[in-house]
């Protein structure tokens, strides 16, 4: 077997190779050095490596020839993890995003470390309102007394600090919104946007129903994936912000069906 992802530099793939990893262990609880090295390519010292740096984080324990499930907290680790990937491009897609909102806008903010880039950008508006159900989103506003934040009750997901499940639902169903700026694992011209995750899915399609303009930002690695569960075709999608490295042909298949296509 190869490694399921292609990453252009060796620091993504070895944060590639270690996140794979941690979810192999949590699918089968534990792993074997060998079998690591054969399935990414690599050396078992490479491989050993891989399990110290992650046991000194306290996300496995290392045993002789290979690695077992740790159950304290992933968060740091994996909110830092997805941070890393493609930063620069997330940096750019959030700033430029900023440039859409206006003041007196009402607007939801999804959870994401692409859309967490965005809220970094907004701390200087003076009228804005902001729906979000991402706490780490959220906090980017503790100072600015100015901007109005609402969050949706619901269940914590540790992984990505946000709330899901039906009180996060019904915290949404009632509301309507100017514009909503939404992250994705998966996005294809002819499928639609997608995330991992059945709850942030029904989530997501609530957010879209209750804006009046939909945005996506995700940066080009997502296109031409479908992750595991839909969340809208692309008919429901106004303006996708993005990097230049989109192919080709996804970038005239957006244009063709109506949507603003942003570049940076």
């Amino acid at each position: 077997m190869k490694p399921l992802v292609k990453i252009s530099s060796e620091g993504n793939l070895t944060l590639n190779r270690r996140k794979m990893i941690l979810e192999m262990l949590e699918n089968k609880g534990k792993v074997r050095n060998s079998d690591l090295a054969k399935v990414f390519n690599v050396s078992t010292v490479t491989i050993r490596n891989d399990l110290e740096k992650l046991e000194e984080k306290g996300l496995l324990i290392r045993t002789r020839g290979g690695g077992i499930k740790s159950d304290r907290v992933r968060i740091d680790y994996q909110l830092n993890y997805e941070s890393n990937l493609h930063l620069k491009e997330k940096q750019a897609i959030g700033k430029k995003a900023a440039e859409l909102v206006k003041e007196n806008d009402t607007i939801i903010i999804d959870s994401g470390t692409t859309t967490l880039e965005l809220a970094r950008n907004l701390a200087g508006y003076q009228n804005l309102t902001i729906i979000t159900n991402a706490l780490n989103i959220a906090s980017q506003f503790l100072n600015n007394i100015n901007i109005n934040v609402i969050m949706p009750g619901g269940n914590l997901r540790y992984s990505t600090l946000s709330m899901i499940g039906p009180i996060a639902e019904e915290g949404i169903r009632n509301l309507y919104c100017d514009k909503i700026f939404i992250g994705v694992n998966g996005i294809d011209s002819r499928y639609g946007i997608s995330t991992t995750h059945l709850e942030d899915a029904s989530l997501n399609r609530l957010m879209i129903e209750s804006s009046k303009e939909v945005i996506i930002l995700t940066d080009s690695s997502k296109f031409l994936k479908r992750s595991f569960s839909l969340i809208a075709p692309i008919n429901k999608i106004h303006t996708v912000i993005t990097d230049s490295r989109i192919p080709d042909d996804e970038h005239s298949r957006l244009i063709n069906a109506g949507i603003n296509v942003v570049l940076v």
